[in-house]
């Protein structure tokens, strides 16, 4: 599965083209779903050494030169069981597609698929799910964008926010798991145009999954 973030962040250099609807949000979370902490551990492991991979690739890396020659690998929280929780989605047909801002000028055209419903530590959260209207490379699937915000922003985390990407559900679940957010291109380059994350994508609490900021060497 290509991440998102080779679809919706672009090298400023390189580009050349350019609601909520009032629905109660309900409080019933899916449960058919059994989570293993193995899983959530292993699978994390997995996604770091992919992502370290990459930034080490001069063919793949975000990162300026200056910092790719001495990169070492990006600085991730412990993976935690506790961060893959079981969502239930919301589709939202009607939705109307919009440009979401970008970090630029640029605009990036998405649509709203759905909400995913789900409760973490103890409390009910929801997050909007996109995905982009423009056209996928040939054998590439459509897939969703999550971005979102939490407390940890600016302390331990992105000030900007994080992303997640997954496949589109075959059935109105799917896996949230945060041990795989990672940081929008722009976080390691200015010369990228990013999402940016919606407000309502807010979770008010604090996060402590996937990548962590990145200081520059």
């Amino acid at each position: 599965m290509k991440p998102l973030y080779l679809l919706f962040s672009f090298l400023i250099v390189f580009y050349t083209l350019g609601c909520r609807d009032g629905k109660k949000y309900h409080d019933e979370i899916p449960a058919a779903v059994t989570l293993q902490p193995g899983d959530a551990r292993s699978e994390a492991l997995v996604f770091q050494k992919e992502m370290n991979e990459a930034f080490r690739d001069p063919e793949k890396s975000p990162l300026p030169d200056r910092y790719r020659m001495d990169f070492n690998g990006l600085d991730f929280f412990e993976p935690d069981s506790i961060y893959r929780v079981v969502a239930r989605v919301e589709r939202t047909p009607e939705a109307e597609p919009f440009l979401m801002p970008t970090t630029t000028e640029r605009r990036s055209a998405v649509i709203r698929y759905g909400i995913a419903h789900f409760r973490l530590k103890g409390k009910n959260f929801h997050l909007e799910l996109y995905v982009n209207r423009d056209p996928v490379a040939d054998g590439e699937e459509q897939q969703l964008f999550i971005p979102f915000l939490d407390k940890t922003n600016g302390v331990s985390t992105y000030e900007g926010g994080r992303y997640l990407d997954l496949e589109i559900p075959k059935r109105d679940s799917l896996i949230l798991d945060f041990n795989k957010a990672y940081n929008p291109y722009c976080a390691y380059n200015k010369k990228y145009s990013c999402p940016i994350v919606p407000r309502v994508n807010f979770l008010d609490t604090k996060i402590r999954a996937g990548v962590k900021a990145f200081k520059k060497p």
